[in-house]
């Protein structure tokens, strides 16, 4: 649980910029859950901690922490064990099961193709890179870790840990400005994934594809762990123009 805080910490919740501090706030908010950073039930940092993460006031988060428990994302307990949590069941956000609150205009196919190529440019770099540095001991248990809760993932979980599984290969590369990139072609990707069926034998393929990946990072083999990466988002990718282009 600690690094899995940590991580939480390190990735989206991070000093927002420019003028638009609210709504960045709730942006890396809904970030945090819709990507599975923090699963239904869990509890967020506690306010003062959160705010200073974010580098924001108190005013302008609890403003926005209410506007995404008026979303239907969070909600507030009072007592000794208070706190702000994740909501239990989370809004629908596509068409895969229960029908969003509004309408989700269909993707062009230029649209799938630009974020297919664009999440093939950042992730496929972010493997390489990570597989070139030199991993500390809790970055690595951090990665099995993440890559075990994957693998084990049923159902509903699976792609919000799958989610959290390539955002975790983008910071470890380092690169602070990377991880918001991959974090909003992943939301994306995950928008067009709630648009197709859940296939098992795809899950499977992606589940020994992610032990590549992973393998590659871990014994520091750039190429091998770039193309096991590479292999991996082509095989969404077809899935993905097929059933929706």
């Amino acid at each position: 649980m600690d690094d899995q805080r940590a991580l939480i910490n390190e990735l989206l919740l991070r000093p927002v910029s420019g003028g638009n501090a609210f709504e960045e706030t709730v942006q890396r908010l809904l970030q945090t859950v819709r990507l599975g950073l923090l699963a239904p039930g869990e509890r967020l940092p506690a306010e003062r901690e959160l705010a200073g993460r974010l580098g924001v006031s108190r005013d302008t988060l609890r403003v926005a922490l209410a506007s995404v428990a008026e979303a239907g994302y969070l909600v507030s307990r009072r007592g000794r064990y208070g706190g702000t949590f994740v909501s239990d069941v989370l809004p629908p956000q596509a068409p895969g099961g229960t029908e969003p609150s509004r309408p989700v205009p269909a993707a062009t196919p230029e649209q799938i193709e630009d974020t297919l190529v664009l999440r093939d440019i950042l992730e496929v770099g972010a493997a390489r890179v990570a597989a070139s540095r030199a991993l500390s001991p809790i970055e690595r248990k951090l990665l099995w870790s993440t890559l075990a809760d994957t693998t084990a993932a049923v159902g509903d979980d699976y792609r919000r840990l799958d989610s959290r599984l390539h955002i975790t290969i983008g910071e470890l590369t380092g690169s602070s400005s990377l991880v918001p990139l991959i974090a909003d072609v992943r939301t994306r990707v995950n928008a067009l994934l709630d648009g197709i069926p859940l296939l098992g034998p795809n899950i499977a393929h992606s589940n020994e594809q992610h032990e590549a990946i992973v393998s590659g990072i871990l014994t520091g083999q750039p190429d091998e762990a770039a193309e096991a990466m590479r292999e991996h988002l082509a095989g969404t990718a077809l899935l993905l123009r097929g059933f929706l282009e």
